[in-house]
């Protein structure tokens, strides 16, 4: 029995939760979300809450997947996701026009990064100087992708720490020839 899958979700008020065959649509104030649920799990959706219910015990692993797949959806709708990013390095610097990330990183050319519609950037200077770029979305899995894909446009270095980096990253510094 998975502990996770068995547990019911509640249905905040402002959030409507429909299901069309294998879909699970979620509206809220930040947006709407769709999500495909697989045959092997069973959604009932009643007074204000949504179970889910395996067919056997064979496909068991997809039940506690499918349950937190659906309560991100509704965080996402209601208080929606961030994640921070530090553009850190002499002449290192972030920008958004529109929604177009622009990023100085150290090359003989600038990075652009165009962002998804559903995704909002805002950029701010640290008091040191950095650069951190917030990025906002309902969608967790989508903001996950495209914080990884900016972060792999120059990922830290392990001798002075410059590139880009998580906010919560703790980037270990490697000695240089000098230290022996």
């Amino acid at each position: 029995m998975s502990k996770i899958g068995k547990m019911p979700i509640a249905i905040p008020a402002g959030v409507t939760v429909a299901q069309d065959g294998d879909v699970i649509t979620v509206k809220g104030p930040k947006g709407e979300l769709q999500q495909t649920i697989r045959p092997e799990v069973n959604v009932e959706i009643k007074d204000g809450v949504i179970e889910f219910t395996i067919q056997s015990d064979d496909n068991k692993h997809f039940w506690g997947l499918t349950r937190t797949l659906v309560a991100n959806m509704i965080t996402g709708v209601t208080d929606g996701y961030q994640k921070k990013l530090i553009v850190i390095g002499v002449g290192y610097d972030a920008q958004v026009q529109g929604q177009t990330l622009k990023l100085a990183l150290g090359y003989s050319h600038p990075v652009n990064y165009d962002l998804p519609p559903a995704i909002t950037a805002t950029t701010e200077k640290n008091p040191k100087g950095h650069s951190i770029v917030t990025l906002q979305s309902p969608d967790k899995q989508l903001l996950g992708q495209v914080a990884a894909e900016i972060r792999s446009k120059r990922p830290p270095e392990p001798y002075k720490g410059k590139g880009i980096r998580y906010d919560y990253e703790v980037v270990r510094l490697k000695p240089g020839k000098s230290a022996k």
